[in-house]
């Protein structure tokens, strides 16, 4: 059995506005991301006959009609709408618990108000999470978590550049997580006590590293990577029986014509051409094919590969 699961996080132009340090955006690109790079990915999924889960922060909901039908349309497509906080805060699991159980919570009403439906998947912002904070999770009925990032990579390369800007005088709103999150499993694993160890708890389906050295495979390396770089990261990825591909809908996101040329000196993703990141992306999931996976929601993979969640941290 090889499942691929390819999520989509939702964040807004408003999101990397903080983790930069930057103003609040302009109103015309409030919604760029589910208004321009939405489609795209949807499209691009029905080409390649991905069932994807897309992480919607719930304060997008409600904002537009227009992308309320479009998150409708995908779930009576198939794919899984799940949470990813009711306002992405990057400081979640440092709120006082009940600004935590609030986030969590809304987020989920506002998603079930929508689409008829209760999320059952959870991503934190920034893929920080805590004990205290998965607990919460459980009890809220939650049967899986995809938030732990156990990366060296991506976490000394965060730790740089939020140093980077505090020496320019820029403040990041991005937190960083503690470094014993790089002990955790690279594999699919019931969460125990602390949560980077394996024991009888929820579900956790971490964030996708390729290879003995746990390069990042997600949605940044995947495009800024050149050819032998990305099929060095897509042939240790694929030796594996599992692949959680992490995607942003920046991933597919145009500087030009979405009104983003000011965010692309930060955002290296935004200074490549859209032509060039959709052919990745399509010859990535054509590849997986052709290795034999077959593309699953996150919760298909949590039912398939953990199927007793049930249980409590141990």
């Amino acid at each position: 059995m090889k499942l691929a699961a390819v999520s989509v996080d939702l964040d807004e132009i408003s999101q990397y506005h903080a983790i930069h340090g930057l103003p609040s955006p302009d109103n015309a690109i409030r919604q760029a991301i589910h208004q321009k790079a939405l489609p795209r990915l949807g499209r691009l999924f029905a080409e390649k006959g991905v069932q994807a889960t897309f992480f919607v922060i719930g304060a997008e909901i409600g904002v537009s009609a227009e992308t309320d039908e479009r998150l409708k349309g995908l779930r009576k497509a198939g794919h899984e709408i799940a949470n990813h906080t009711l306002s992405h805060p990057y400081n979640l699991t440092r709120l006082p618990f009940d600004e935590m159980r609030r986030e969590v919570e809304e987020g989920a009403g506002r998603i079930a108000s929508l689409v008829g439906r209760k999320p059952i998947g959870f991503r934190a912002p920034g893929y920080t999470v805590t004990d205290e904070f998965l607990d919460l999770l459980r009890d809220q009925g939650y049967r899986y978590d995809s938030s732990v990032f156990p990366c060296p990579f991506y976490y000394s390369a965060k730790a740089a550049v939020m140093a980077g800007m505090r020496i320019r005088g820029r403040k990041s709103r991005s937190i960083l997580d503690r470094p014993s999150v790089l002990l955790a499993s690279t594999d699919p694993y019931r969460i125990g006590r602390p949560y980077w160890k394996k024991g009888n708890g929820m579900a956790e389906l971490p964030i996708g590293v390729s290879g003995p050295l746990r390069l990042p495979f997600i949605g940044t390396s995947v495009l800024l990577s050149g050819e032998w770089l990305f099929d060095f990261l897509a042939t240790a990825m694929m030796e594996r029986p599992f692949v959680n591909l992490e995607l942003h809908g920046m991933d597919l996101a145009d500087a030009e014509t979405d009104g983003l040329t000011h965010l692309a000196k930060h955002q290296p993703d935004l200074r490549l051409p859209l032509e060039h990141k959709e052919r990745r992306l399509a010859a990535l999931f054509d590849r997986l094919k052709e290795r034999g996976f077959e593309f699953v929601t996150l919760a298909d993979a949590a039912e398939r590969l953990l199927p007793d969640t049930s249980g409590s941290p141990s």
